[in-house]
Formats: structure tokens, sequence, C-alpha cells
């Protein structure tokens, strides 16, 4: 069946990457909007804009393409949107980044935040609040489309995999500072202030921009990393300001959590995202 390949040089792909990037951001201010980006209104109007954004960007790629007769998979397989292997591409990736927060949620079962998670009016209560879907939703999957699903296939051709790793991230930790200029402009701090947090912002989800990456390639599969981001965003950056709350020897246990949970996240990055587990056909030989 015919399918198509990129064939991009390095930088046609990082031009495409950047109009993208730029395109996601813009489709945030298009709005005549001076209310905080948590007023109602400002999440309905961006959750619109992000998601017809998201519907036009595969068409944009798909430009970039070159049809063949031989080598190649669909638009869809390239954005990882396909029926195979997404039931193990959800819950394989969410466990391997549960393993990662083993600390962060060592301290949640002990603040008793786990017990609200077996409560159907914590769920029903969440799936009314905007925020909570545009946080765990929204985001997640327009953030991953765009800066993992469409960028991926276009810069592997040209700088390979394990650069496209953590090229891609760059993109989605640079796209973070249009939060500095809200910080700022709604003087919720100032401007040296509002910089700071945006660095460590950007430093901190271009880390996770790898991981994700790293998922999509590995499992070929868009539900990979939405999961992932998802579960991301609800934990949060770890508080190990918390850790020393807790008096000893309570204080060494939570400490040795945070360890192990990273020690078996590293040995099982490989053998939970082996690419055959996803019917991963179109990235399976790459990472």
């Amino acid at each position: 069946m015919a399918g198509i390949v990129f064939e991009l040089n390095t930088l046609q792909a990082l031009s495409v990457c950047f109009i993208l990037a730029v395109g996601y951001v813009a489709s945030l201010y298009i709005w005549n909007n001076k209310l905080h980006r948590d007023h109602p209104a400002t999440i309905k109007r961006r959750c619109i804009s992000v998601l017809l954004f998201s519907s036009l960007a595969p068409g944009f790629v798909w430009y970039f393409s070159t049809p063949t007769e031989t080598l190649g998979h669909s638009l869809m397989t390239w954005l990882g949107v396909r029926f195979s292997g997404t039931i193990m591409a959800a819950v394989l990736p969410l466990f391997l980044t549960i393993v990662l927060f083993l600390g962060p949620l060592t301290l949640f079962y002990l603040d008793g935040v786990l017990k609200l998670y077996l409560e159907p009016k914590y769920w029903q209560a969440n799936m009314k609040n905007l925020i909570w879907l545009r946080n765990h939703v929204v985001a997640p999957f327009s953030e991953e489309f765009i800066f993992r699903a469409c960028m991926i296939p276009l810069l592997i051709p040209s700088v390979g995999a394990g650069t496209a790793v953590f090229l891609a991230p760059l993109f989605f930790g640079v796209a973070h500072f249009h939060h500095m200029v809200e910080r700022v402009r709604n003087k919720h701090a100032d401007l040296k202030t509002a910089f700071l947090q945006s660095l460590f912002q950007f430093s901190y989800t271009t880390v996770f921009g790898a991981y994700s990456a790293f998922l999509f390639i590995r499992t070929g599969s868009l539900v990979a990393p939405v999961v992932a981001h998802a579960f991301c965003n609800h934990m949060g950056f770890p508080d190990i300001g918390m850790v020393f709350q807790y008096p000893p020897p309570q204080r060494y246990k939570i400490m040795a959590n945070f360890v192990i949970g990273l020690v078996l996240w590293c040995f099982l990055l490989y053998p939970l995202t082996h690419p055959p587990l996803f019917s991963n056909t179109a990235y399976n030989l790459l990472l």
C-alpha cells in the first residue's frame, strides 16, 4: 500500500517545527482577551484555538511529505494515531511514569491524598472543572500532538532519532516562555522573577519533553506521551521540601522511595517500551 516518507534537510525540518511551535502559541492569543488564563472564558477560547490548530496541523505536515510505493507509512501512522497497540501504549508508559514518581506518591499516601482517587465524587467534580480538563485532557493531547507527533517524523530523517529526542523538546520548552508575558501582564511577578520562573519551567518541561519524545518513538503511539503528560501535569514538580517535614526514620524511608523509583524507572525504561509490544512499525528500529 502506498504511503509517505519525510525527506527534509535539517534546516527545512527545523523551520517547519518552528512554524508549528509559533502557530501553537499564537493560537492562544488570537482572542482579544484581557482575562487571566484560569478564567472560564479564557480556558474555553484557548481550548477551541489549540484544538482547531491541532486539527489543521496534519495537513501542514503532510504538505512536506513525499509519496512512496514501498517503504512509507500512512500519515496517521507517522503521527501515532492508530488502534493497534493502543491499550499497551496507555498502560505500560503510565505504569513506568508512576514508578518514576514513587517518592512523590509516597508523600501523597502519607498525606491521605491517594484516598481521594477512590472517591467517585472526586472524579465527577473534576469532569466539570475547566482547569482540570485543560491540564489533564486538552493540554496533554494538543501539546503532545503538535510537539511530538507532528515534529518528530519531520526531524528524524535529517538528525536521527536520538537527536530528535532532545531537539523536539527545545521547541516545547521555549513555547512555555509565553507564560512569562502573562505573569508580568497580570502583575503576578516582576520581569526578573517571571523570567526566572519561566527559565525553571523551560528546564523541567524540556526534560519531560525528551522523555515524552522517547515514549513516542519507542511506542509509535500518540497515546503513550499523552497519558504520561497528563499524569505528570497532575503530579506537578516534586516538592522535595515536603520530605523534610517528616521526622526520621520516616523521612529516610521517603527519601529511599525517591531513589528506588528512579532506579526502577531506569531499569524498566527499555523493557517496558519494547516496540513490538505496541505493534510499532514506523519507528521500531530507531532507538
